[in-house]
């Protein structure tokens, strides 16, 4: 199996245009040609790991944090990013990173600490905004049942909770093929009029350029007159963070025991309690501060994530809890989510999860 199989289905999952403008998820070391033998999933490609894959024969490395943010200006080993760089070359290892892509997913990171929390109900806290378009198509009236198969089934039209979702309206369209043309109603150099339908989609950037090439199969017309307009909308599949709801609200003291044994925390840094129940819950994997004002929104009664400084606990203003579980403890189950995803794609490839403990942070 080829390495660009792989990383084309990752990136048909989880595509690339999710990820933050400062981010650098991809294919960072390797040839898309290669051949692959196994793979290893971890959350940080530190040195240990690579030579775990090397022990396990294994010849990509798929990483949730990318090793390389910016660009490398020498391969001398004098830092850990280098020596992983080298190591990797110097084996014929592939590094792959699937990063805020994966965290701004509703299917991704945050999903998954929902799923290991118990939540339902859940929705993303901060949606994107400047990430839908409006897709028109102008078509023959009969032609409307493939087209919309063909772009329904490559993720247009899709609103929240519902699909194949498009709005139509009739009219007449004129045209005159000219003497090159080989049009498929009309002749060369008369006019035509023909009754056709506007049809309008809602389309994620993320999955337009998939439904524009099913476009070009599926409709008839030799030159296919369609408009992509930018809308300002927010895509309630995409973004950052999630909240949801607990079946059966928990005690403030209960909850975060209850977090402390999931996700094996050394410690939880929070905010004072409350005294009320813990109903409803926001989280978010990995540094999570920026979206404080999101879980005021949402109503929740705890928000869930990593990295808070001393100064923006203050800002919980005995609103809410702040419960800071640390950043590899919130993300350690995305390699589960990430060998679930491949196994669903691949039932006759070795997929191994790190052994490696790569967080950085120890407790005493």
């Amino acid at each position: 199996m080829k390495l660009q199989e792989v990383t084309d289905y990752l990136e048909d999952c989880f595509p690339l245009s999710l990820q933050e403008s400062y981010d650098n998820s991809g294919l960072l070391i390797g040839d898309k040609a290669m051949e692959l033998k196994s793979v290893l999933i971890c959350l940080d490609s530190t040195e240990d790991v690579v030579e775990e894959a090397i022990r396990k024969g294994a010849n990509l490395i798929i990483a949730h944090h990318p090793i390389i943010f910016n660009g490398l200006k020498s391969l001398t080993g004098k830092t850990y990013i280098e020596r992983v760089v080298i190591r990797c070359i110097q084996n014929n290892i592939a590094l792959y990173a699937i990063h805020t892509n994966l965290d701004n997913h509703k299917q991704g990171v945050n999903a998954e600490i929902a799923k290991r929390i118990g939540l339902s109900k859940c929705r993303i806290l901060q949606a994107k905004k400047g990430v839908l378009c409006k897709l028109v198509v102008y078509l023959p009236k009969d032609a409307l049942e493939l087209i919309d198969k063909a772009l329904f089934e490559k993720g247009a039209g899709r609103i929240g909770n519902y699909s194949e979702c498009h709005f139509r309206t009739e009219g007449i369209g004129t045209f005159m093929p000219n003497e090159m043309a080989k049009p498929v109603i009309g002749e060369a150099d008369i006019r035509s009029s023909i009754s056709e339908y506007r049809v309008e989609y809602l389309v994620s950037y993320s999955k337009l350029q998939a439904v524009l090439a099913a476009l070009q199969t599926s409709h008839p017309y030799e030159e296919i007159p369609y408009e992509i307009l930018p809308i300002d909308n927010k895509n309630q599949d995409e973004g950052a963070g999630m909240f949801g709801e607990l079946d059966v609200a928990l005690s403030e003291k209960d909850f975060l025991q209850e977090l402390k044994t999931i996700f094996n925390c050394g410690t939880i840094r929070h905010t004072p309690f409350l005294n009320k129940p813990i109903k409803r819950i926001a989280l978010c994997g990995g540094s999570g501060s920026f979206l404080l004002q999101d879980a005021f929104r949402s109503k929740a009664d705890i928000f869930i994530t990593a990295d808070f400084k001393y100064h923006d606990f203050f800002d919980a203003e005995n609103k809410i809890i702040i419960a800071d579980i640390g950043h590899f403890e919130s993300e350690q189950f995305t390699t589960n989510l990430l060998a679930e995803k491949l196994k669903e794609k691949f039932t006759n490839f070795a997929i191994h999860l790190t052994e490696i403990n790569t967080n950085p942070i120890n407790y005493f």
